[in-house]
């Protein structure tokens, strides 16, 4: 797989029926080890070990509408309290992140309403914090942790 700016980790993976497989922590259970499987994971781990997101707060492939159409995000976490907190996309490594990409995730966003959002394809992050009175996005340097960020919204 490609090589990434995220913090390596101890992944556990097998292989099955001529096919590789990554343990999902969140999902608890092996998945087909794909480009963008490898980044979500490595993002799972970076939330997790790093930045202290709960895995039982997180949700991966969580389905949503917009509009009429059925999507699914990459990984979602939510509060304690069950509201999302914050939403990610995740590409390939080889993937560039373009305006298209952003535009994607924001859309996302206007069902869900989540007060973070982040873009990675493994070697490039771009974080923001939304605006729900404007519905503006200001990009941020950094993604906060869970704590900061359970303190920014007043949880």
């Amino acid at each position: 797989m490609d090589q990434l700016s995220l913090p390596a980790y101890s992944h556990k993976l097998k292989d099955s029926g001529g096919k590789t497989f990554i343990l999902d922590q969140v999902r608890r259970k092996y998945v087909v080890l794909t480009p963008e499987e490898w980044v979500r994971q490595h993002i799972i781990h970076l939330l997790h070990a790093h930045l202290h997101y709960p895995l039982t707060l997180m949700s991966v492939e969580r389905g949503t509408k917009y509009h009429a159409l059925q999507k699914r995000t990459d990984l979602r976490v939510y509060s304690p309290e069950g509201t999302p907190l914050l939403l990610v996309e995740c590409k390939a490594g080889h993937v560039p992140i373009t305006q298209a990409t952003v535009q994607q995730v924001a859309v996302y966003n206007q069902s869900i309403a989540a007060p973070y959002l982040m873009v990675s394809n493994g070697r490039d992050h771009y974080c923001w914090h939304v605006q729900p009175q404007t519905n503006t996005i200001t990009p941020i340097p950094v993604l906060p942790s869970f704590s900061e960020i359970c303190q920014k919204i007043g949880l």
